[in-house]
């Protein structure tokens, strides 16, 4: 399959993670305390941007009392030579004392369709390692302590009987456009924004695969049997801890029969019926940042 062009937003940050430079603590120690290294902030799962009228982030210069200030430190690699570190500064009340006050914390989701594409994905890599960090202070084999190692990428129980290690946790999710081929099925949930409608999706469970997940998910949510499963591309979701990935699917049927415990409306719309969207309360399409969206106008695009 050809690159995906552009890439989803939140993936394909460019930075070099440099995985092997992880366990090499002289190494990772030398760069924290290089003042040309970068500090990634997260407070409360909260991404950082800089002052002044362009939505950006803000990437600080290492500092020892920044890095003194936070839970837990993350290597995330090299960009154009110089090493980027995730901090969790989410024990702080007030972050902007070691920050600057003509800084921001803000919901990622917020800005991401906005921002430049490395910058949304250095933002979703780290809040992704923080989130998971703030949540696995203890071992889940025996319940005792455990700690960061490997420069922040695993966590390793204390216990002097289990020792597990433990390591980042993301949770896949397939999302489908189930297609007739001239048209798409979108529906909503009742919790959802007033008018927002998108496509299908859900968790892989134990034991199954991609494709499967796909077939169950549209039968369950709308009664209509798949055949041609066809993968598109993928996107990390950080919002906590999920890596959607994004099919096209086949309907051999047109009636839709919803489960309206997971769904309150669903129906087939054409090409110029969502070409004509609104984008109002009473009809919208999934947020630009979204695999949601790419999906729904990359078939726009099609014939």
């Amino acid at each position: 399959m050809p690159e995906l062009v552009p890439p989803n937003t939140y993936a394909s940050g460019g930075l070099d993670r440099q995985a092997h430079r992880r366990a090499d603590a002289g190494w990772i120690a030398e760069r924290l305390s290089d003042p040309d290294s970068l500090l990634v902030p997260v407070w409360r799962s909260l991404s950082l941007l800089g002052p002044g009228p362009e939505v950006g982030a803000a990437l600080l210069p290492a500092r020892a009392e920044l890095v003194a200030a936070a839970t837990t430190v993350a290597f995330l690699g090299l960009g154009q030579g110089r090493a980027h570190f995730a901090l969790d500064l989410s024990a702080r009340e007030e972050p902007g004392a070691l920050i600057g006050a003509d800084h921001s914390f803000v919901d990622l989701r917020s800005v991401g369709a906005v921002l430049a594409h490395g910058e949304g994905a250095l933002l979703a890599y780290a809040r992704g390692l923080m989130h998971w960090h703030a949540r696995h202070g203890f071992c889940a084999v025996c319940g005792q302590p455990a700690v960061s190692e490997a420069a922040g990428h695993a966590r390793r129980c204390l216990g002097p009987a289990c020792g597990a290690q433990h390591f980042p946790r993301t949770d896949p999710a397939v999302i489908m456009l189930v297609t007739d081929g001239a048209r798409v099925v979108l529906g909503r949930q009742k919790n959802w924004p007033a008018g927002l409608h998108s496509v299908l999706a859900g968790f892989v469970e134990p034991g199954e695969s991609l494709e499967d997940t796909v077939r169950r998910e549209v039968m369950e949510e709308i009664g209509v049997p798949v055949g041609d499963v066809r993968y598109r591309s993928s996107q990390p979701w950080p919002f906590p801890a999920s890596l959607m990935v994004a099919f096209t699917a086949r309907a051999e049927a047109r009636e839709l029969r919803l489960d309206t415990d997971e769904l309150e409306a669903a129906r087939w719309y054409d090409r110029d019926a969502l070409r004509r969207s609104p984008e109002d309360e009473h009809f919208r399409l999934p947020r630009r940042d979204s695999i949601s969206r790419r999906l729904i106008e990359d078939w726009l695009a099609g014939d």
